[in-house]
């Protein structure tokens, strides 16, 4: 297993999904674990579950749209373990899934505020630790709808693109300081969100079966190892578990 003894990770959206599985893993890795989400409920229940493993773990109530609120977890999480060394950007919505004509302004844009506002907010709050540490790793989570239209997805897609394009700036403007910042495209996972696309019936995606879907617990292999030096090539990109390197470190790490 990836040895992440002595680091320190801030994980969006870990109450659940993709979030929950990467802080029991991370900190199976020997991480401590900040989980980061709205649900305050949730995350109670994972910290119990990670620190009966034997894991540190502390869960902080955050809504990613409040730039404060991430700032103040940020700090809490560098007055209780000594440093941040690893941010997740993880939390993300989907709905509501509705074609253009048929979308919510208001519901539209929260999409937004959430998958790329939130992205930004943390980045920009975990920098300062991370530059003065003269190291950091950065992941973020991406999706091939960053690259592919899809119908009925146009605001989750316009955020993948955007998160794509963050993952980019952040890397030409801090790789050469220490800081580490990769994306991270995993496919289709298990998780709510594929219920919601599913119920949509909106695009292929929503007719796939759930038997393809890719477990929680595979995506967070990946990110571990993408906090390791081994994944410096995709420094600045998006990393796919579609790819064959991707199913391997998915499946064996």
């Amino acid at each position: 297993m990836i040895d992440l003894s002595h680091q320190t990770a801030l994980i969006t959206g870990a109450s659940r999904g993709i979030g929950a599985a990467a802080a029991h893993h991370l900190a199976a890795c020997g991480a401590n674990v900040v989980l980061c989400a709205r649900d305050q409920q949730g995350l109670d229940r994972e910290v119990a579950r990670i620190k009966d493993n034997g894991g540190n773990a502390l869960g902080v109530s955050c809504d990613v749209t409040s730039y404060e609120a991430l700032s103040g977890t940020v700090k809490r999480c560098v007055d209780t373990f000594g440093s941040l060394d690893i941010l997740v950007n993880n939390a993300g919505i989907i709905e509501p899934i509705a074609r253009l004509a048929d979308s919510s302004p208001g519901r539209w844009s929260q999409v937004i505020d959430v998958n790329v506002k939130g992205v930004y907010y943390a980045t920009h709050a975990v920098l300062p630790t991370m530059l003065a540490q003269g190291r950091g790793s950065i992941v973020n989570i991406s999706s091939g709808a960053a690259t592919h239209a899809l119908e009925g997805w146009s605001h989750y897609c316009a955020s993948k693109a955007a998160v794509l394009s963050l993952t980019q700036c952040t890397h030409a403007e801090y790789g050469d300081a220490g800081v580490r910042v990769l994306g991270l495209s995993p496919g289709t996972v298990a998780t709510d969100m594929q219920v919601a696309i599913k119920a949509s019936g909106i695009n292929p995606v929503s007719e796939l079966d759930p038997s393809v879907h890719r477990s929680p617990e595979s995506v967070a292999k990946a990110i571990a190892w993408l906090c390791t030096a081994e994944s410096d090539h995709w420094r600045g990109q998006d990393f796919s578990l579609r790819s064959e390197e991707g199913i391997r470190i998915a499946g064996q790490v």
